[in-house]
């Protein structure tokens, strides 16, 4: 029987792509998902699985040859005995442990990571060669460009196999590791001591990466990693550990007695400079943000807004809106609000470039800029348009949630056609917001401060915000950045005005 290997899906708007790399040629023995090929696009770059097991019969499209969505790749003769062959072509390593154990294996993928999402980093492994796992435990933790994912064992068994080491870069789908099914209690021990020969000598180095959860819990609880007694392997802290260290006060500060009498010249010399390898998501992060400087012709705009009706309206009814809706009124309804009203009046700033033409969008997806343990995240608020003060509150705390604990998931934050950046938090007084690339517009909010402002003659204290439009030139001009932001200020100043829509 021949199975045919097509080529697959490329991404929205991607019809063609070029043959770079065959990994098999005919003849050769093929597993079920083995990769074939590596395919270019103008964007990513595709590997090829194989869908079935067998021996590649047949190569129809060559190196360097440009082919369409579903053109077909190649030919592959399925056969009986080439499972057989698969676990012929096991890693020593795995060859070893597989007669003790005496059980099936299952490989450890790499799960989905997201649209445009190609390949991700190792940042911990939870288990080791030799340990046996349950069914969904966690394995590892892997980091992409925008989000932590975690790799749960799809069977229970002993971990017989490890491919990849902790920092290695893995492609989607491929192979992380293999897990022996059925596994004799004592072929745990003869596995462990061949893995464990090399990780033993690490400690003396003192390099010891924490697992990335347990990283963002020590930011957020404002604690230090020598508060933090770590029962991971090696002594890596854990998440469950900085919760124990929390709930202890600072009894867990273990260590930090016995650094004190150390010799005083090189802890100095050691502390002057640290060198820590930035996170996918911080790459991204800097990557985006200077591909927006380098693409968009941005411009900010200022204005600045009187505060005092919508904080009158707000201390009014918070207390009422809190008992019917379960959620506090904040100011992120409001200029979410506003922007809406003030985006269907000038709809080129809600707009995108696409090549040579202009996509205007008759809907708003709201992104709202968070800023996380790890870095900034804009999750991003669907159909906001049609939404009313209380879901925007209750969706924004959601998000939120999801962004201090790292677990948004890519639809999440994808399909953005405005920003909202809040550096008032912070403190913030006046900044310049950075465009997030395809949106044209990026409205920066800021600190609220008493100001003596000139009304009808008179000096007032007034509680005033200054307001930043960012937006790019080559698709907005001056006067529709003008006007946006004046709506905004004149929605924001006189808040009836969103009720009936002026």
């Amino acid at each position: 029987m021949t199975s045919e290997v097509r080529v697959p899906t490329l991404g929205e708007s991607v019809t063609e792509a070029t043959v770079a790399t065959w990994f098999k040629k005919p003849g050769d023995t093929v597993a079920v998902d083995e990769m074939l090929c590596e395919l270019e696009t103008d964007k990513v770059t595709v590997e090829v699985p194989s869908p079935v097991a067998g021996t590649l019969a047949e190569i129809i499209a060559a190196e360097g040859e440009t082919v369409g969505v579903d053109a077909l790749l190649a030919n592959i003769s399925e056969g009986g005995e080439k499972p057989a062959a698969k676990d012929a072509k096991s890693t020593p390593a795995a060859k070893a442990d597989a007669p003790a154990a005496g059980g099936d294996t299952v490989d450890v993928m790499v799960p989905t990571l997201g649209e445009s999402v190609t390949e991700a980093t190792i940042s911990t492994w939870f288990k080791k060669v030799g340990d046996t796992v349950e069914a969904d435990e966690m394995l590892c933790e892997l980091e992409t460009d925008k989000v932590s994912v975690e790799v749960p064992a799809p069977a229970a068994g002993i971990l017989t196999e490890i491919l990849f080491e902790e920092g290695a870069t893995v492609e989607a789908n491929g192979k992380l590791a293999v897990i022996t099914e059925g596994a004799a209690g004592a072929s745990a021990p003869t596995a462990k001591p061949a893995a464990q020969a090399a990780p033993s000598a690490a400690p003396a180095s003192g390099d010891i990466e924490d697992a990335p959860s347990a990283k963002k819990a020590m930011a957020e609880a404002g604690i230090s990693r020598d508060q933090v007694t770590g029962t991971g392997r090696d002594g890596r802290v854990m998440k469950d550990d900085v919760a124990k260290a929390v709930a202890a006060g600072t009894s867990a500060a273990k260590p930090a007695p016995a650094a004190a009498p150390r010799a005083p010249s090189a802890p100095q010399d050691a502390s002057r400079e640290e060198r820590v390898k930035m996170t996918r998501l911080r790459q991204t992060i800097a990557r985006r943000l200077k591909d927006s400087q380098n693409t968009a012709a941005m411009l900010t705009t200022y204005n600045e807004v009187d505060m005092t009706e919508i904080m009158a309206l707000r201390n009014e009814y918070k207390d009422l809106f809190f008992k019917k809706h379960g959620v506090k009124l904040g100011f992120m309804s409001f200029f979410t609000k506003a922007c809406i009203h003030a985006l269907h009046e000038v709809p080129e700033v809600n707009a995108e470039i696409d090549g040579t033409d202009v996509v205007y969008k008759n809907y708003v997806n709201m992104g709202i800029a968070a800023g996380t343990p790890t870095g900034l995240v804009v999750p991003v608020i669907k159909d906001a348009q049609d939404m009313s003060f209380a879901t925007i509150e209750k969706t924004i705390g959601e998000m939120g949630a999801k962004a201090r604990d790292g677990k948004l998931s890519m639809a999440e934050m994808q399909g953005g056609t405005f920003t909202i950046s809040n550096g008032g938090v912070y403190g913030s007084l006046m900044s310049s917001p950075i465009l997030n690339p395809p949106q044209s517009g990026i409205l920066g909010m800021h600190k609220i401060q008493d100001r003596p402002m000139a009304i009808n003659g008179q000096v007032v204290i007034r509680p005033m915000m200054y307001l930043a439009l960012s937006y790019d030139h080559r698709i907005v001009d001056g006067k529709g950045a003008v006007t946006f932001l004046v709506r905004v200020k004149e929605a924001l100043e006189d808040p009836r005005r969103l009720l009936m829509d002026l």
